[in-house]
């Protein structure tokens, strides 16, 4: 089962890198992994996608835990979350299928970032099945190059009162 795993950490040299040598350690395999800037100076927010069961899940965040720059890790996998991926997507095209892939864009409320004369780079916005969707229906018209986030999420609003982070603020 694919497992997402949210993390706060210090923003410091070499945590990403002691976070992924962890789970290679372990034989964990990292399908995605984002970090960017968190809600208080100082830290960043990881979002870990990776396989496992419940025990799997349970060993990963208590061995995530012990690394000193972790400050949380929660397992949201069945958590109500808002998870979303961005891609670039560059699809060949020329004066016959750029109206064909058009048509195919609309539904999927794309961006058009770059345009040029036998291609086209289109941002994407969503979860996982939506990216791999749109890929798919441009897949016959060549894609040239995609470039993909990965997952990205955090708790809903009414997930619970308490989340991550919270502690931060109260002095931790």
């Amino acid at each position: 089962m694919e497992r997402t795993l949210s993390a706060l950490v210090n923003d410091r040299p070499g945590v990403l890198a002691r976070i992924a040598g962890l789970f290679s350690r372990r034989g964990y395999n990292i399908a995605s992994i984002t970090v960017g800037v968190a809600e208080h100076p100082g830290f960043s927010r990881m979002t870990i996608v990776s396989a496992g069961d419940d025990a799997t899940a349970s060993q990963m965040v208590a061995q995530l835990l012990k690394l000193v720059d972790v400050i949380d890790v929660e397992d949201i996998t069945r958590e109500p979350v808002v998870r979303r991926e961005l891609a670039l997507i560059k699809v060949q095209t020329d004066k016959v299928t750029r109206p064909e892939i058009s048509h195919i864009l609309e539904p999927f409320r794309v961006s058009i970032v770059d345009v040029g004369h036998t291609s086209i780079t289109v941002e994407v916005t969503g979860d996982t099945q939506k990216v791999d969707a749109l890929l798919a229906l441009l897949e016959p018209y060549g894609v040239l190059q995609i470039a993909r986030t990965g997952v990205t999420a955090l708790l809903r609003a009414a997930a619970r009162e308490s989340q991550p982070g919270v502690r931060i603020a109260e002095g931790l």
